[in-house]
């Protein structure tokens, strides 16, 4: 998925998304459970949640973390059919998810090209990249410390579903934190390419903006300090 599908907005009619995995890298792991919420006006109109066999072993360090074991997925859907029945679950929705932009896509969309030829067309909101568009100053802007910010309770998480119930109240908060941005807010830059933050990177002729979606988007722009 080009990153110029990125959106960096509140949606009130989306698909808010959420996968568990073997493991972190899209080229080697696999996905063992998707589920999503059918969010209409804002409000959750439709669930769907569906449990991979990933065709190998899940890791005990992954079990630990997310309680899906092998047992679990045995006899689930294999990933093909899973994908094509959430694809047509979303539909030409906008998906919601948080750090979706570096992780859950990555692996949709390598199943997407191996069995379709082509990535989800989808717009998105990354509501990872909105908390740090919009929420500059926090030292940490994981679902978990955006939860904990907003008094959302984080019970259940690690699970697909759970996580998507979790993030959609985060959403729902961060919509306030657009409509009335913070001054220091005001003052992040975003990439005119990709719609991606800048951010102050060091090259061998000193500081410039670069984007975060670098190397997928190699935009840069000089760094103009005011002079007083």
């Amino acid at each position: 998925m080009t990153n110029c599908n990125m959106l960096i907005k509140y949606c009130p009619d989306h698909v808010m998304f959420d996968i568990e995995t073997t493991g972190l890298s899209p080229e080697s792991d696999a996905i063992i459970e998707i589920a999503a919420l059918k969010v209409s006006d804002g409000e959750v109109a439709d669930t769907f949640s569906t449990l991979v066999d990933p065709k190998m072993h899940i890791p005990y360090y992954t079990s630990s973390i997310n309680g899906i074991t092998d047992d679990m997925v045995s006899g689930s859907p294999a990933i093909d059919v899973a994908l094509k029945d959430f694809i047509d679950f979303v539909g030409e929705d906008i998906l919601v998810g948080h750090n979706i932009r570096s992780f859950d896509l990555k692996f949709i969309n390598r199943v997407m090209v191996n069995i379709r030829g082509s990535e989800l067309p989808n717009e998105y909101v990354d509501t990872l990249v909105v908390a740090r568009r919009y929420l500059p100053d926090i030292g940490s802007h994981s679902l978990e410390s955006l939860a904990a910010l907003y008094k959302v309770s984080y019970e259940g998480a690690h699970r697909a579903l759970a996580d998507c119930y979790i993030n959609e109240q985060v959403y729902a908060k961060l919509k306030e934190e657009i409509l009335s941005p913070s001054a220091s807010a005001k003052l992040v830059k975003t990439c005119p390419k990709c719609g991606n933050l800048l951010k102050r990177r060091t090259g061998k002729f000193g500081e410039f903006y670069g984007c975060r979606s670098y190397p997928d988007c190699k935009y840069t722009e000089n760094i103009r300090e005011d002079i007083t």
